[in-house]
C-alpha cells in the first residue's frame, strides 16, 4: 500500500471540487472529484474547524471514542469505472473492523482522527505525476504551499 496525504482541494475548471491526494515523496497525485458538501467537510477538517452543530464525520469520531475504537487507518482500495471506493480499518477491543466507505467521507474521517490514509497498488496506477496534472505556476504554488506546511491554503484551478 502507497501513504497519501490530503494536500489540498482544488477546483476543475466548472468549479467541481476536486481532492488532490499527494505521495509521500511529493511527485505524484491523485485527483478525486467529490461533491461540494463532502469538500465542505475536508476543508473543515484540514484546518481543525469545529462548528457548533456537529458534522457527520464528528459524530462518527465521537462514537468511535465512546466504543473504545480507534480508526487506524483509511485505504482507498478500488476504483471501477471512474468511482473510487475506501474502506475503514477501524480497531474494537482488539479485532480489526474493515467497514466500506466513500473515500470523500473516509478522508474526512483520517483527518479528523489523524489516522493514516494509503492507496492500494490499483487505485495508485492512476495517479498521476503532478507536472503532468497541475501547469508550472500550480506547480510553484504546490511547492510552496508543501515548504510551508500549509495544507488547504491554496484553492487553485486545474485547466
Amino acid at each position: 500500500m502507497i501513504p497519501v496525504k490530503v494536500r489540498e482541494i482544488a477546483y476543475d475548471i466548472n468549479m467541481n471540487p476536486v481532492l488532490l491526494l499527494i505521495d509521500e515523496h511529493e511527485l505524484k497525485a491523485l485527483p478525486i472529484w467529490i461533491g461540494p458538501v463532502e469538500a465542505h467537510a475536508i476543508a473543515l477538517a484540514l484546518q481543525g474547524f469545529n462548528l457548533d452543530n456537529p458534522q457527520t464525520t464528528d459524530l462518527l469520531k465521537d462514537i468511535l471514542d465512546r466504543l473504545e475504537s480507534r480508526l487506524s487507518m483509511v485505504v482507498i482500495n478500488d476504483v471501477i469505472d471512474g468511482t473510487y471506493y475506501a474502506e475503514l480499518h477501524i480497531w474494537h477491543h482488539g479485532q480489526e473492523l474493515v467497514i466500506d466507505s466513500r473515500p470523500s467521507d473516509a478522508i474526512a474521517m483520517a483527518i479528523r482522527t489523524e489516522a493514516p490514509i494509503y492507496l492500494t497498488e490499483k487505485v495508485a496506477q492512476d495517479s498521476m505525476a503532478i507536472k503532468d496534472l497541475l501547469s508550472e505556476e500550480q506547480q510553484e504554488d504546490l511547492k510552496q504551499m508543501l515548504e510551508n506546511n500549509h495544507p488547504g491554503d491554496i484553492k487553485k484551478s486545474l485547466h
